[in-house]
Parts: structure tokens; sequence; C-alpha cells
């Protein structure tokens, strides 16, 4: 962060000093949680669902945090600022900051939404623009309302390009993030059905994701997915002039497992690009950020260059993994949704394996009522894709099982298990070389550890 006195910044967050000089300066990392606190730090205690982050304030002061933000008095031997809202104070700070280093120099924010595909967008932003100056982005999906101000106020002022992800279950959440970092550019990916059960419709989702568009300035640009029907029709609803991507842009080369290469046309220039990353729908992601660097006015080739050397989404997004055997595993059991299970699916369909091709999916989460519906969906999708075998993990996912097992004419394995243990010792026995392996789940289904422990990943 940068250097700031503890006076402006309880003016700031509309705090009261209750120790510590006034004109002492601070500038070291902002965090919330204690063990990644370390000398010079911005500790934020904030209440959670789960813990409080007061009962962490020793633990901060003794890993060398420097001031303590907190919602009441504490017995710490630095510094404290005692704010009504910690939530509300820690915006307060990532605006400021980001205001005062916009205005000291050469700053631009780049914001990134989107049902699929923020992550990997995000990535291949931090590949392009840190090969052209100082980049912030996001570590992981540090992408809600307290995570992405965590992420702005890793700012300097030597900073020249800030990345944003942006995502949200509520109405609100996108727009409440904009005004905090007020982006020069946005980039709206696609609206789908991520989160369609807290959201209560595609339609409100829509709403969610256009939040990002409707209060740019004029100055500003929004780059919009021209393939997605609900992305393009926020072309009317933002004064801030528009820029397209999409796949009439594009002439794919050839996809596999080792990534997918495509010529694409992005304003004025044709460029060839190779993205190791694995899926073809990566490509309209690259698209995106190809289309961001050219609105920078930043080489295109030299971007695809930098694009090139992105080998992973983010951990635990189709990671490309091996086991001892000779199996081949995509580990991308971070996030799913119908789209990206579906999208995840058909990329591994049609790598075409020298053994079996496997699919382990357990719970996409998030989905409400729909939830049965969506995963019968994906069951069938499975037995239509004419996979080797199927593999179901968990009840919350049964109604794939069920729905894989009504296609009669489909001839593949098929098993329910009610962990992820069992299905990972299910597969040790049976996973040989050749094979190719999906993983894919929501998060909290836990199955990106059995990728891991398959693959030996850190042992």
């Amino acid at each position: 962060m940068i250097d700031i006195t503890l006076d402006e910044i309880r003016e700031v967050v509309g705090g009261s000093l209750l120790q510590g000089e006034p004109s002492l300066t601070v500038g070291g990392s902002v965090q919330t949680d204690s063990r990644l606190v370390t000398t010079g730090s911005i500790f934020f205690a904030l209440r959670g669902d789960e813990t409080d982050g007061h009962l962490f304030a020793d633990k901060a002061v003794a890993n060398g945090g420097a001031l303590i933000i907190a919602e009441k008095r504490l017995d710490v031997a630095v510094p404290i600022i005692v704010v009504a809202d910690g939530v509300v104070a820690l915006a307060a700070l990532a605006a400021h900051v980001v205001a005062r280093v916009r205005a000291a120099g050469a700053l631009s924010v780049v914001a990134v939404t989107g049902s699929n595909g923020k992550t990997t967008t995000k990535n291949l932003l931090l590949a392009i623009l840190s090969d052209n100056g100082p980049t912030v982005a996001p570590i992981e999906s540090f992408n809600n309302h307290v995570g992405a101000p965590i992420s702005m106020l890793r700012i300097t002022t030597e900073t020249r390009y800030l990345v944003v992800e942006m995502g949200a279950s509520h109405l609100g959440e996108i727009a409440y993030l904009s005004a905090i970092c007020e982006p020069d550019i946005a980039v709206v990916l696609k609206v789908g059905l991520a989160h369609v059960g807290e959201f209560g419709g595609i339609e409100t989702t829509q709403r969610a994701k256009s939040e990002m568009v409707v209060n740019l300035p004029s100055s500003a640009v929004a780059v919009l997915n021209a393939d997605d029907h609900r992305v393009a029709a926020m072309q009317s609803l933002t004064p801030a002039r528009v820029r397209w991507f999409g796949r009439d842009s594009v002439t794919v080369g050839s996809a596999g497992i080792d990534g997918t290469s495509f010529t694409a046309t992005i304003g004025a220039h044709t460029i060839d690009v190779g993205l190791r990353i694995v899926g073809e729908h990566h490509v309209m992601n690259a698209l995106a950020a190809l289309t961001v660097a050219d609105e920078l006015g930043l080489d295109l080739r030299k971007a695809a260059t930098s694009i090139a050397g992105v080998q992973r989404a983010e951990r635990w997004r189709m990671e490309l993994l091996t086991t001892p055997a000779g199996a081949t595993v995509f580990n991308d059991a971070y996030n799913a949704s119908p789209d990206s299970m579906d999208a995840a699916l058909r990329t591994i369909a049609a790598l075409t394996p020298e053994g079996r091709s496997v699919a382990v999916l357990g719970e996409m989460t998030e989905l409400g009522s729909e939830s049965e519906h969506y995963h019968a969906q994906i069951g069938a999708l499975v037995a239509e894709l004419d996979y080797s075998e199927l593999i179901v993990v968990g009840e919350p996912a049964r109604a794939a099982f069920t729905a894989a097992a009504r296609e009669t004419a489909w001839k593949g394995g098929l098993v329910f298990v009610e962990s992820p243990e069992r299905a990972e010792e299910l597969l040790e026995r049976t996973l040989g070389a050749g094979d190719v392996v999906l993983i894919k789940s929501s998060k909290s289904a836990n199955l990106r550890f059995v990728g891991d422990r398959l693959a030996r990943v850190g042992a």
C-alpha cells in the first residue's frame, strides 16, 4: 500500500484513533487474516460468519502488524483505529488509495466480471500487463466485498495497471465494488447460470453483471461479449464507449491437450495466438484480454507472447496433472456451474484419449431449487458425450447419477460414492496409462484434493 499517516486513515475511515501518534506513517500490506500479517501490515479485525477477527488482533500484532482497525477498543500494543463498520472502512480506504494513486500518476483500472471466466481472464491480463508495467491483480479469486478491496490496497505510486475481479451472488455487489475503484475499462464476459440459486434467475444475474457498466463515465470503455445476447444488451445501458469481442473475429487452428492455437483480429491487427490453457472456450477469455491490451495501446504481438506463457487458468482450474500410472488428470474442482461443467465435459470428450475418459463430478453449489434439474442435465450430457465412466460423488450431486442411469443407450461405467475418499480409492485402483480424467465440482465438495493426491502434488 502507499505510505499514509494514521490521521489520514482515521479521517478516511471515519474512525477514532485511540492510541498512536497521528503523524505516524504506515504503508505495509492490508490483511484480514492474522496469519498473513507481516512487519508493517494493517490488520482489519472483521466479524465473519464463522469467526471474529477481533479475537486474532494479538496474533496480528505478534506477526508484526503496525495498525489495527477494529469495531471496538482492544488491548494491543500498536496504534488502533475504532470504526463503526470494518467492511465499510475497508472499502473507504481502498477507494481513497486508488483515487490518490490515480491522481498522482498514470494508473489504469481494468475490471472484469462474468458468470464464468473471470479468474482466467484476470490471469491473462496479469501476464500481458505485467510485461508492460508494474501491475497488481487479485490473488486467487479475491473478488468479493472484502477480497477485492484488499487486492486494490496492494497498489503503490509505481503501479501502472490495477486489475480487479468482481464476483457477486446478490444485486448491488458489483455496483459496490465498481464505486470503489471506478474502472477505466470494464469487461463483461458472460451471463450464465453460476449463482442462479442466489440470484433467483438468469435475468437477475444479467442485472447484477450490468452494474459494472451502468455507472461508467463516458470517458471509460466497456468491453462486451458480442456472442452473449445478455451481455450485448448492456450496450444500451452504458454511457461508456463500447468495444466488442467475439468468435466472429477468430479462426481456430487446433485444440487439444496442449491448448488451443488461433488467429484473431483485434481492432486493426491480426495476430496468431497459442493458448496453453486447455479448453477452446478459453479463447473468449483470451479475446477479452487482448481487446483490453489493444485499448490500452499495447503491442498485441507482445501480448500474444505473454498469453502463451500462462500454463493454467489458476490452481485447481483445468490444472493438468499426471498420475504415477500415466493417467492425465484435469483438476477443475474449485468452481462449478452448469455452464462451466458443460464446457469442461465437452473439452475432455474432444481429446480422444488412448485409454478411457472418466468424469468425476461433485456438487455444483448455489443453484437453489434448480439444483436437481441442472445436476440431472449434466449426468445426461456425460452419457451423450459417451464417456467411458462417470463417478458421481456426494448426495447433493446424486441427480447426475440418476439421470445418467436412465440413458440406456450409453454403455459406460457408472458409480455413485458418498465421499471424495471413496472416489480416490476407486481411481487409484482403476486408472491406467492413457486414461484421461476430469475432476469437476464446486470448492465445497473437496474434490480438488483428490486430484492433488492422485498426481502426488505436494508429496
